[in-house]
């Protein structure tokens, strides 16, 4: 029996505790690093896997005198970005410093932007699902900003017995960090919402969004409250580097918090770490305000200022992006929306499927994709950059299908042979015999012998038609599944005399 969730998309959302149901309230800072090749206010490079402190530059390090000087890539970035984010773009923002002990940091503040970022408010529509009956649920969450800001060093402190190592080399990269509003009311709503995220700067070619790389990473806001309450005291979860983690890390912060609240105890308001080998939060320490940081504008940087024409110049440049590349794939190619919305996540799969797609039946051509290329790519433990089959063997072997010249279960015998072999998959049905038996005469002789074996059957074929498939199988047997399925569909039913 399949069970079916009649509650309404709100109710869906709440969590049950002790005494009644609870509300989670969920908002993101994610910082995603600029894909540049130089830091944001330096020329040193941000190359991932340099030994350590060997892109540092004597502006990075803080010596005496040394100034920033802004890199236009990294403001480009982060304009493209906020364009793809549907979001406000300010042509006039402001750097300033947040003054906080950072060891990481030699000059011991960070730049960043505070009450005038580049990007204002925009919007992501994020897909979650799908549920068990294969439905995906659109929901709004909304941008509240983008800023640019520099990025610490990394601290080590499992190097030495009694001191700590600092690498510089991530010191003053370009991050850009998107702060949503708290629109997110479960883990799997915040999981598809960095996912999405992931995969538009992925599109826009803004940040890499590789997570194991520390590329992108997310502060995770989590509150509680009774259904349509008051905002509760939020807890902040800071550097979550896994999509898996932020959903563990929320569900086992909202019920903590659930706990506390339930067992009449107050949240006390702090920035708390997510430990992944005990799934579980940790407290770091009581939460700052805005005003402990003491930010001031930067003096040694000049308001950053530029035209809607400089904007527009880059809107112009824009690629399709995920949202318009799905519609477009079910409209014009009459995909499902569970189709389009797997060949759209990621941009190397949408560009390897329209290489496939291109003059081909587009459903088609998903079911290989989606079924045959990415069930092979999981199974064997690789990204769709290294699929052993290109986008044109995989045309060629559609190609075959359509054309008559094998059948289905052959062509999934010729993506094996393709797969862990290679070469072109016309040559390959010539030389290894692999075309269908299209011959009706050799396919009417196999049926025959099958009749003739099994009198039997036939009798309860007559009184049960559904069992003609089963002499189908039986002859697409004895055939080395190289005759034509209908063909041979066709000639059973009319040697059985039924419709």
């Amino acid at each position: 029996m399949t069970l079916i969730d009649t509650r309404t998309p709100e109710a869906k959302r709440l969590i049950s505790g002790a005494t009644g149901d609870w509300e989670i309230i969920i908002g993101l800072e994610v910082h995603a690093q600029v894909t540049s090749q130089a830091k944001l206010f330096s020329g040193a490079s941000t190359a991932f896997g340099a030994p350590p402190n060997a892109n540092v530059s004597l502006v990075d390090a803080a010596m005496p005198g040394m100034l920033p000087v802004i890199n236009e890539e990294c403001v480009k970035q982060a304009i493209r970005t906020g364009l793809g984010l549907k979001a406000e773009i300010n042509h006039k923002s402001v750097f300033d410093r947040k003054n906080y002990f950072y060891p990481d940091l030699p000059q011991g503040y960070q730049i960043s932007q505070f009450k005038q970022p580049i990007v204002g408010e925009g919007k992501v529509i994020v897909s979650v699902g799908p549920d068990r009956q294969g439905e995906f649920e659109d929901i709004e969450v909304g941008i509240e900003r983008l800023h640019l800001e520099q990025d610490a060093g990394k601290s080590m402190h499992d190097q030495h017995a009694t001191m700590s190592y600092v690498d510089l080399n991530r010191s003053g990269v370009a991050l850009m960090e998107i702060v949503s509003k708290p629109d997110m009311r479960s883990a799997d709503e915040a999981k598809a919402y960095v996912t999405k995220l992931r995969t538009i700067v992925r599109y826009l070619g803004t940040c890499d969004g590789n997570m194991d790389e520390g590329s992108l990473r997310a502060d995770v806001n989590v509150s509680v409250r009774r259904p349509g309450g008051e905002f509760g005291t939020r807890c902040e979860i800071k550097n979550v580097n896994s999509i898996r983690f932020i959903g563990q890390a929320i569900d086992y912060e909202a019920r903590r918090q659930i706990a506390i609240l339930e067992d009449g105890g107050k949240i006390d308001q702090e920035t708390r770490l997510f430990d992944p080998n005990k799934g579980e939060t940790r407290s770091m320490r009581s939460k700052e305000e805005a005003h402990d940081y003491r930010y001031f504008p930067d003096p040694d940087l000049l308001p950053l200022e530029f035209d809607q024409a400089y904007v527009d110049a880059l809107a112009k440049d824009l690629p399709e992006l995920p949202d318009a590349k799905k519609a477009r794939l079910i409209s014009s190619l009459g995909l499902s929306t569970y189709d389009a919305s797997i060949l759209v996540s990621e941009k190397a799969v949408a560009e390897y499927f329209e290489k496939v797609a291109a003059g081909r039946d587009g459903k088609l051509a998903a079911n290989w994709v989606i079924n045959d290329l990415l069930g092979a790519l999981n199974k064997a433990g690789k990204g769709i950059e290294n699929a052993p089959v290109s986008p044109d063997q995989l045309g060629a072997v559609i190609d075959l299908i359509k054309e008559g010249t094998i059948s289905g279960k052959i062509a999934k015998d010729l993506f094996e042979v393709v797969w862990s072999e290679g070469g072109d998959p016309r040559q390959l049905v010539e030389s290894r015999g692999m075309k269908q038996v299209t011959d009706t005469g050799a396919i009417e002789k196999a049926v025959d012998e099958v009749i003739s074996a099994n009198p039997d059957k036939v009798e309860q074929a007559r009184a049960k038609p559904t069992m003609a498939g089963w002499f189908v199988g039986q002859v697409m047997k004895a055939t080395g599944g190289k005759a034509n399925p209908q063909a041979v569909n066709d000639l059973v039913k009319a040697k059985l005399g039924i419709e």
